[in-house]
């Protein structure tokens, strides 16, 4: 009886405490990150191909794939934020391929190993991805293939018929039930699955460190129709999320404000969907046209000066809602706005160090955008066999994307000896 007695007590006592303390995922505690029962902050990359890497098919290249995990685990970044798969048929200009889902629900199963056997790798590494299942933009299909799907309405493309028509044909994925729909099927297949080599469900794998809904999703509008729309789909996207898997983190992939049309009211309805767990950021000095490329270090400290503020913002309102705040994608060009790896990156690197510097204060995270490593581009236009690079096949490959010969190696590996400090 003492015994049992003893048992109940120390079973209250640890519930008091927050039994998160032995668990392996990442969680969220009184706004902080957990991790093995501690605070937790960290600089991360994006490395949205790394399952294409991972798979044994068109695109894959294992001994490159454990090259760049290994150079990236000894740099010390182990988050990584990574693209699920891309949507929709391959061939179609600017789209990343191979693609994973070819039709609705059918998949390319080489790649869903490869999915697999990209987890198994991060986890032998101590390693973790923040896998994200959508996108509002046309690289990878998302929105506009899923639109196409239900719809068979021809998907636009930015490129070729122009960001506003294309924009405008976007929003109609926030009221179109029969896309979201497929999505949610999707989300399923993904978040539900097994995975094939360790047997392990992945609502069971540490080495992920956080679902996410989509890339940088938005409404693309300012009607209050497609606005709840908009919510309403990442609301049941977070809830059946957490329904499927309970153990891990959820994030929407928001830019923030930018991603919200620059309305704070529209970021609280976000903030404020039951089972987010933290804020994301992205900042694009240039696309937000901060920076110009002709002045890039003449505009860098008006750059900088943006920056923080925009940081700043995000923090005041993460405080109300208990969200943990990462800047979660941020790039800037090489220096003369040169997409070449021979480039310089001198004034790229002086951005990097400071929103590196916000990691611990105002930031709980930050994934630049994103690791090119061992890459050799062949042109500033991606094509079919070319390396794989941190800029997907609608950017300029060079531009903004990280390769282990340049000098910002070097700034990301100080800033995080300086954080682990």
């Amino acid at each position: 009886m003492k015994l049992t007695l003893k048992l109940a007590l120390w079973i209250i006592l640890l519930a008091a405490a927050g039994c998160t303390a032995k668990s392996p995922f990442v969680q969220v505690k009184d706004g902080q990150f957990i991790r093995n029962g501690r605070p937790y902050t960290y600089i991360g990359t994006n490395f949205w191909y790394g399952p294409i890497l991972a798979s044994e098919g068109r695109g894959g290249d294992y001994a490159r794939l454990c090259l760049e995990l290994d150079t990236l685990k000894a740099i010390g970044v182990e988050n990584l934020r990574v693209l699920v798969g891309g949507d929709g048929p391959d061939g179609v200009f600017s789209r990343v391929e191979p693609t994973l889902q070819k039709a609705p629900g059918v998949y390319n199963d080489t790649l869903l190993v490869g999915l697999d056997r990209f987890m198994v790798e991060l986890g032998k590494r101590g390693m973790q991805a923040v896998l994200y299942l959508n996108n509002s933009w046309e690289w990878s299909g998302g929105y506009g293939q899923y639109l196409e799907w239900a719809t068979g309405e021809k998907a636009l493309i930015p490129l070729v018929d122009g960001y506003w028509p294309f924009m405008q044909q976007m929003r109609k994925f926030q009221t179109s039930k029969e896309s979201q729909e497929l999505f949610y099927n999707h989300v399923r297949a993904i978040v539900g699955r097994t995975n094939s080599i360790t047997g392990k469900p992945y609502k069971d794998d540490p080495a992920i460190f956080a679902w996410q809904i989509g890339n940088e999703p938005r409404c693309f509008s300012d009607d209050p129709e497609i606005r709840d729309g908009f919510i309403g789909w990442l609301t049941e996207s977070a809830r059946l999320i957490k329904e499927l898997d309970p153990n891990h983190m959820v994030s929407t992939g928001s830019e923030g404000l930018f991603g919200c049309e620059q309305d704070s009211a529209l970021l609280e309805r976000v903030c404020a969907i039951p089972g987010v767990d933290y804020m994301t950021i992205h900042i694009w000095p240039y696309n937000w046209e901060w920076v110009h490329a002709e002045s890039l270090r003449e505009d860098l400290d008006g750059a900088i000066q943006n920056t923080l503020e925009y940081i700043g913002k995000h923090q005041e309102l993460s405080r109300k809602y208990g969200l943990p705040v990462v800047a979660e994608e941020f790039g800037f060009p090489r220096d003369g706005f040169v997409a070449s790896m021979t480039a310089s990156t001198t004034t790229r690197d002086s951005y990097y160090a400071l929103v590196f510097s916000q990691v611990g204060t105002t930031l709980q995270g930050a994934n630049f955008w994103g690791w090119s490593g061992f890459a050799m581009p062949r042109g500033e236009q991606w094509e079919r066999g070319d390396d794989y690079t941190g800029d997907p096949a609608q950017e300029a490959q060079g531009l903004n994307g990280v390769y282990v010969t340049d000098t910002t190696v070097d700034i990301i590996s100080e800033a995080i000896l300086n954080l682990n400090q």
